[in-house]
Order: structure tokens, then C-alpha cells, then sequence
């Protein structure tokens, strides 16, 4: 085999992805994909982090603002998956 031909995936095995292990070398180990639910949840904590930092000892209205339009960003990206993600393609 050349140097410049690719191996192809060894498909014997059970794979739990339908990724080709020569596209996505990571899908051997039988990881290959997202975990939506996971960022969805790491999402809406972080956002409430972010709220929770309004209680503090800063006097300042500007550290507010990001604070909230940070979360808000987080919750309306949630928001959009959520909605989005129901549709049929």
C-alpha cells in the first residue's frame, strides 16, 4: 500500500457509530459525536453562575449588564436548540 492510500475501517467489529474510522479517527474508540444534552445542561448552569454573580461587592452597573447579556446569550442559544431541534429535517 502506498503512503498516500488510506487504510479502510475495519468493519468486523460492532460499531456503535456509522462513522468511517478514515474520516474520523476518534470513532474507533467509540467516540465520534456530540453530547447535545450535556452542553445543554452546561449551559444553563453556567448562565445561572453568571446571575448568581450579580450578588457581590461591585457598585458598578457595566459588570451587570455583561453579566446579564452573557446568560441571556446562553439561555437563548438553549431556547433555539430546543425549538429547532423538534423540527424534522
Amino acid at each position: 500500500m502506498a503512503a498516500t492510500e488510506i487504510e479502510p475501517a475495519k468493519t468486523e467489529r460492532a460499531v456503535v457509530t456509522h462513522v468511517d474510522t478514515a474520516e474520523v479517527p476518534s470513532a474507533e474508540w467509540g467516540w465520534s459525536g456530540e453530547s447535545p444534552r450535556t452542553f445543554r445542561a452546561a449551559a444553563i448552569v453556567v448562565a445561572l453562575i453568571l446571575l448568581a454573580m450579580l450578588i457581590g461587592n461591585h457598585s458598578g452597573n457595566v459588570e451587570n449588564l455583561f453579566l446579564i447579556g452573557f446568560a441571556a446569550t446562553l439561555f437563548a442559544a438553549v431556547g433555539y436548540d430546543w425549538i429547532y431541534r423538534r423540527k424534522p429535517r
